[in-house]
């Protein structure tokens, strides 16, 4: 699949570590470091603007080597590029780690996952027909 994409920052586009990734990754496009204190949350800049295709979302996600060695996540995770937005795509980062964290330009910051969607519609009804599982929500099944 070709995406339509316009680079406005400085840094390579995105692309597959490996031939079997899902996601590619993402770079801060900043001009100075952004240093994120512990709680603290901020977007940061990618400078990429994409034109998905009707039917595809790119979401955003954590990079899990940040999120495990500096406690770094995506905080909307996964964040949602709908294929009618046109703006710049911003990685909201969420600072979990008890000591501050420096997001430096050209940094990998999470990863983009294009995935395709349906659309649904509802049909209201009297009532949902049996299953095994029923009603159980929440741990319902268990630890083991």
């Amino acid at each position: 699949m070709k995406i339509k994409v316009v680079n406005k920052g400085h840094q390579p586009l995105p692309e597959y570590a490996t031939p079997q990734s899902a996601g590619m990754d993402l770079r801060a496009n900043i001009e100075e470091a952004i240093v994120l204190k512990p709680m603290e949350r901020r977007l940061v800049p990618t400078g990429l603007h994409i034109a998905l295709p009707a039917g595809f979302e790119a979401q955003i996600r954590p990079r899990s080597g940040l999120a495990l060695k500096h406690g770094i996540t995506v905080l909307n995770t996964p964040g949602t590029v709908d294929a009618d937005y046109r703006g710049e795509i911003m990685v909201l980062l969420v600072n979990f780690s008890d000591r501050d964290f420096i997001v430096n330009d050209g940094e990998r910051i999470a990863q983009m996952v294009i995935a395709s969607h349906e659309h649904g519609t509802f049909e209201l009804v009297e009532a949902l027909d049996e299953t095994t599982r029923g009603t159980g929500g929440y741990g319902h099944t268990g630890l083991k």
